[in-house]
């Protein structure tokens, strides 16, 4: 059996040895060495060329940001975040992923956790796909941390108090994305690519716990011209405007009594272990055939989407994307999505969007 290399980094001795511990119970990994600091872990790197890093966010000398930045611009490596539960920990952490960390696992109890092997089988499950996920070379880093900037606005911003009221003109349109594994990254890709006067609302699953993803919602504010909000219970649907699954919720798409598009959400039972699922946000558009329908699935552990991406193109669905294997840091979820015939077209990432525009455009 293959042996796979991790370096282990953190500044804390005592979380080094637990860290370090748990992955050895592993017989597919070995711990080949250990760094206290970002500044370390980028000379060990060049140095070990391991398969795989487990990286703290907060250390001195060099963060886990900067590192990040550093690994991913001169020795492409699968890089799977430690993050905090703090608010500032999840934007860090949303933050990585969007330089190219592979995917992350919450420490359950704060920076030194005396409890982290109640994560043992979720750090073991994701080093295991970590391993084999693509990783690409990122441009050298030119600031110290990732800080977004808004990009110049080609329509005004909605209200969140608008968010829940009727509009004026029925939607008739709407575009549904299911991602995980390698999600924030590949999103970030696509919605910064669209314009704010994009013609149809984006209704978004992406497999990750609570906090995270208004995290996420808000840094993709920060950075594309469409408006990014965490969805809430009985949002309306607006052109221009993108609605991301809370973590720990399911999103439906309803149709109101006087004919607007509404989210639903739900605390219902998690399907194949996921809440929210993608499969549940694409069924819920099945019903809705005066509805012009377009699905996107993209990189991704597992299976989630494929069957309810399936019922969307036996259903009128105007188009069915996957994205391809060749730029898929996971190629789980749009393979599955294909090997179950519900996909008609596969995409390269960067070609998602303007493949989107081209879609909207001939179906006026």
């Amino acid at each position: 059996m293959q042996r796979y290399t991790v370096m282990v980094v953190d500044d804390s001795a005592f979380m080094r040895k637990i860290i370090t511990d748990l992955i050895s119970e592993d017989p597919a990994f070995e711990v080949i060495g250990t760094a206290k600091n970002g500044e370390e872990a980028v000379k060990k790197a060049r140095e070990w060329k391991p398969d795989a890093i487990t990286m703290d966010v907060e250390m001195p000398v060099m963060n886990g940001l900067e590192a990040l930045q550093v690994i991913m611009s001169e020795m492409p490596t699968p890089v799977l975040m430690l993050s905090s539960l703090t608010d500032e920990g999840a934007r860090e952490t949303i933050a990585a992923l969007a330089q190219g960390a592979v995917d992350f696992v919450r420490k359950p109890s704060g920076s030194i956790s005396l409890d982290l092997y109640k994560v043992k089988d979720i750090l073991l499950d994701k080093l295991k796909t970590a391993v084999k996920a693509k990783v690409n070379k990122i441009p050298s880093p030119t600031v110290k941390s990732p800080v977004p900037t808004n990009k110049q606005r080609t329509h005004p911003r909605t209200t969140v108090t608008s968010l829940f009221k009727e509009p004026g003109t029925a939607i008739s349109r709407v575009v549904a994305i299911g991602t995980s594994t390698g999600g924030p990254k590949a999103l970030q890709t696509v919605l910064s690519a669209l314009p704010g006067n994009f013609p149809a609302p984006i209704i978004v699953v992406q497999h990750m716990p609570p906090n995270f993803t208004r995290s996420l919602a808000d840094r993709l504010n920060s950075i594309c011209e469409l408006q990014v909000v965490e969805a809430e219970h009985d949002m309306v649907l607006i052109e221009g405007t993108v609605y991301i699954a809370p973590g720990g919720q399911h999103m439906r798409v309803n149709m109101s009594a006087s004919g607007g598009l509404r989210i639903q959400l739900s605390k219902e039972a998690p399907r194949s272990g996921h809440r929210p699922s993608v499969d549940t946000m694409f069924e819920s558009l099945v019903p809705l055939n005066g509805l012009k329908r377009y699905a996107v699935i993209m990189t991704g552990m597992g299976a989630d989407g494929a069957k309810g991406i399936k019922d969307l193109r036996n259903n009128g669905a105007v188009a069915t994307i996957a994205e391809s294997e060749e730029t898929c840091i996971v190629y789980g979820m749009p393979r599955a999505a294909v090997e179950m015939q519900g996909i008609d077209q596969v995409v390269k990432l960067q070609d998602i969007p303007h493949k989107l525009i081209e879609l909207l455009q001939s179906r006026t």
